[in-house]
């Protein structure tokens, strides 16, 4: 019964508003006077002098009382989600009210004789105590009643048990969430923490038992199923040790966002994801001039290519980010070019955008697209990049990277466009496969035209971009889903990996540092193996290699190698102004009286492509770039 009466009390109380505390504050407010005095005297509202005094007090002090509450925002609070900002308002209202009315009391009522000399002047503030406990007191007592239920509700369900690692901000932040929301069936029951100095402690009423090392006491002593990591700026390595205990010890493993995503506000229960690569190969970002990206492009017409894959939308975004005054997205796939705009255009309302449906082989169109907007930089994104589908298409893989550069460099040209920027491949150094040669390729007319014309034209080397469409973390979360097995070529397979933003910061900073003529590559560290991406992508997904999910190894596919490399021999490259990126800028420095002979070279080699002559493009590619390998044609 005591119950039912609690639980009908906290409803009424939750359904509380502001105009419902005005009045019952306006009751206190004119009863509190009274109590006070009785507490100051005993016996003294018993007198006639005080109890005149007093009922005047009372009557001119209550409006004053309430102006105060009013002018300090005490009725635009919702007393149901409490904080210390609310307990602030609220002494800030009461410490106004008693100074107002012992104003009041001192200065008119004694001066005209409303109050007697014996009248106690400790009234109004003793007044201003009581009122305290009162209204302090009504408004908490919403926000207890909440908690109440909340916690009523939350008992009363079932839920899975959970680790929080990492007792700051961040990891308060989500057990507040889960507290508040007992119906996503989360109930985090510890945390842990390496600073010694939170050990032993409470944080919202979750004990902080120790540092990482007592995992395995606490999944024992508290049932755990679950870990959150909530540590969003831990470098990889910190990331990856922890995940790799709670994989021991058969926890789900989940982790929040970065702390961008914690500034803007949008971490919350809801959106915790599953640990991917993106989070175990987090390092030092990338750091690039904002100020000089964003005077590069400010009312600026820019214009991209490829501009609806994965590398050219975050161009376009980032891009936007710099205030051009029209931005030209242009790509062959419609579909993706339409959902391009449309997100640009929400995001970006200030931006003039333009969506161009175009082949970037086709000369007439692109001399026209160009002639109408007159951009007066282009990112030129659009290219074929699947090793493995380059094999068996070659033609196609010189006709758009070779000849698709080229009809965009040299419409550029014509319409006066000073900065031009191609974006490469480390597959393009020492090339096996086709789609390395044509980057290569790509590389060498870009550096030809940049010198020979003395134009902002420069080529950036991307290494594998996680997240990009078709790379290899995908595929292994589709294959994991599957059931596996993992398919990974060999063993000693290294790449080197960066995420998309890094990709296009690369880009960006490029542009602003070129001078014409030069490769630009991102420090990107140590090449990783892809087999031990595999592996720990297994683990992350709460799976065991060899027991639920298998590694085969297929064999290195054609056009394919160990491992990648970042500058061609012959090339000294250098460090910029910014530490984590690389200039190349001799590699293949052609002659004056060798410009012509690559351009007749590159000339004969889209002809043969056009007349689907596979093996004849092999072997004219191998004259211009010596170091690719050639080897037969497949049909």
């Amino acid at each position: 019964m005591a119950r039912k009466y609690a639980v009908g009390a906290a409803q009424y109380l939750e359904q509380m508003r502001n105009r419902h505390f005005f009045l019952l504050d306006s009751l206190l407010l004119a009863v509190i006077p009274f109590i006070a005095l009785w507490l100051r005297t005993d016996d003294g509202f018993a007198k006639g002098p005080y109890i005149v005094s007093l009922t005047v007090l009372a009557l001119v002090g209550l409006p004053v009382w309430l102006g105060a509450f009013v002018w300090c925002g005490l009725y635009t609070r919702n007393w149901q989600y409490a904080s210390i900002a609310e307990l602030a308002t609220v002494l800030k209202a009461l410490l106004l009210g008693t100074v107002l009315n012992a104003l009041l009391l001192f200065f008119v009522l004694y001066p005209l004789g409303w109050a007697p000399d014996s009248f106690p002047r400790s009234i109004p503030f003793l007044t201003g105590l009581l009122a305290l406990v009162a209204i302090g007191g009504t408004r908490y007592s919403v926000r207890y009643m909440d908690r109440w239920q909340r916690q009523r509700e939350f008992t009363q369900a079932s839920h899975q048990h959970v680790v929080v690692i990492g007792a700051g901000d961040s990891g308060a932040m989500i057990v507040r969430e889960m507290q508040r929301n007992p119906q996503l069936g989360l109930n985090p029951v510890v945390f842990l923490d390496d600073d010694p100095r939170k050990h032993h402690t409470y944080i919202l009423g979750v004990p902080v038992a120790g540092g990482r090392a007592a995992l395995k006491t606490v999944v024992r002593d508290y049932h755990v199923r679950e870990a959150i990591i909530a540590m969003p700026t831990a470098p990889g390595k910190t990331i990856r040790e922890i995940a790799a205990l709670c994989a021991e010890q058969n926890l789900v493993v989940k982790t929040v966002p970065g702390m961008f995503e914690l500034l803007d506000g949008s971490v919350t229960v809801n959106k915790l994801r599953e640990v991917d690569i993106d989070d175990l190969l987090r390092r030092e970002p990338v750091a690039i001039d904002t100020a000089a990206v964003t005077q590069m492009l400010r009312g600026k017409r820019v214009l991209i290519t490829g501009a609806g894959g994965s590398i050219g939308g975050e161009l376009c975004r980032q891009i936007a980010r710099g205030a051009p005054s029209q931005m030209i997205l242009l790509g062959h796939g419609e579909n993706s070019i339409f959902y391009q705009s449309n997100e640009l255009r929400a995001a970006f309302p200030a931006v003039k955008f333009e969506a161009v449906i175009a082949d970037v082989r086709d000369a007439p169109r692109m001399r026209a697209v160009m002639a109408r907007f007159q951009p007066d930089l282009v990112f030129h994104a659009a290219a074929h990049k699947h090793v493995s589908l380059m094999e068996t298409n070659v033609e196609d893989a010189v006709t758009n990277n070779v000849l698709g550069t080229r009809v965009t460099m040299d419409v550029a040209l014509e319409c006066g466009v000073n900065t031009f920027v191609m974006i490469s491949s480390d597959k393009a150094v020492n090339p096996v496969s086709v789609m390395g040669a044509t980057k290569r390729v790509a590389e060498l007319y870009v550096h030809a035209r940049a010198l020979e014309t003395g134009k902002r034209y420069l080529a950036v080397r991307f290494g594998n971009v996680l997240g990009s469409r078709g790379s290899v973390v995908p595929l292994f979360k589709q294959q994991i889903a599957q059931g596996g097995p993992v398919q990974v070529t060999h063993p000693d397979v290294r790449r080197f990996f960066m995420t998309i933003p890094e990709a296009v910061q690369l880009v960006l900073q490029a542009a602003t540092l070129g001078k014409g003529g030069e490769i630009f590559a991102l420090d990107m560290g140590e090449p990783v193996r892809i087999v031990d991406l595999a592996q720990d992508l297994i683990r992350l997904s709460g799976l065991q290699v060899g027991r639920d999910i298998d590694i085969e190894y297929t064999g290195l596919r054609p056009g394919e190698k160990l491992y990648e490399e970042l500058f061609v021999p012959g090339e000294t490259y250098e460090r910029t102004a910014r530490e984590k990126i690389f200039v190349a800028r001799n590699g293949a420095r052609p002659g004056t009286d060798e410009y012509a002979r690559l351009y007749a070279a590159i000339e004969e080699l889209v002809a043969r492509a056009q007349a689907g002559e596979a093996q004849a493009v092999r072997e004219q590619i191998a004259r211009i770039v010596p170091e690719f390998q050639t080897m037969p044609a497949r049909i």
